[in-house]
């Protein structure tokens, strides 16, 4: 009688750790894709105020030409970039404990950060990782560009 007893304790705490698991997963999901949200409000509203706070110090980007930028790097250029449309298709967040992945298509059009026209549209992948004081921050992304086939 223990031994069923145990066991059907054991399997409650598995099962309620396993919904736990996912409705955590699930919350985290949607506030990185909140984090996304908010840092597409800063490409359409042209103020890379309001995505300085959600790239780590030690951010690192890759851009479709390969060129690697770091935090400053990335936010000088998004002060020079200015857009008249910016939009998300496709975005997915996959959490992996303290890390999220997120993924999508970019589209925008605008000028560039050097004043010349774009029209672009990029598959991105961004990195997202729990930091200490328990908020969210990009650490990497990586954009590359999709050809029209």
């Amino acid at each position: 009688m223990k031994r069923i007893c145990l066991f059907c304790l054991l399997a409650v705490l598995l099962i309620g750790n396993a919904a736990w698991s996912q409705d955590t997963s699930s919350s985290t999901e949607k506030a990185v894709a909140a984090l996304e949200q908010q840092w597409l409000k800063s490409q359409e509203t042209n103020n890379p105020d309001l995505v300085a706070p959600l790239i780590a110090d030690k951010f690192t980007n890759t851009d479709p030409e390969g060129k690697v930028t770091s935090k400053s790097e990335m936010l000088t250029t998004a002060k020079a970039t200015k857009y008249t449309s910016v939009d998300y298709e496709d975005l997915k967040v996959t959490v992996f404990g303290d890390t999220a992945i997120a993924i999508g298509t970019f589209k925008a059009k605008g000028t560039d950060g050097t004043g010349k026209p774009m029209d672009v549209r990029e598959r991105f992948t961004d990195t997202w990782v729990k930091m200490p004081n328990g908020k969210w921050q990009c650490v990497a992304s990586q954009g590359t560009a999709v050809k029209e086939m």
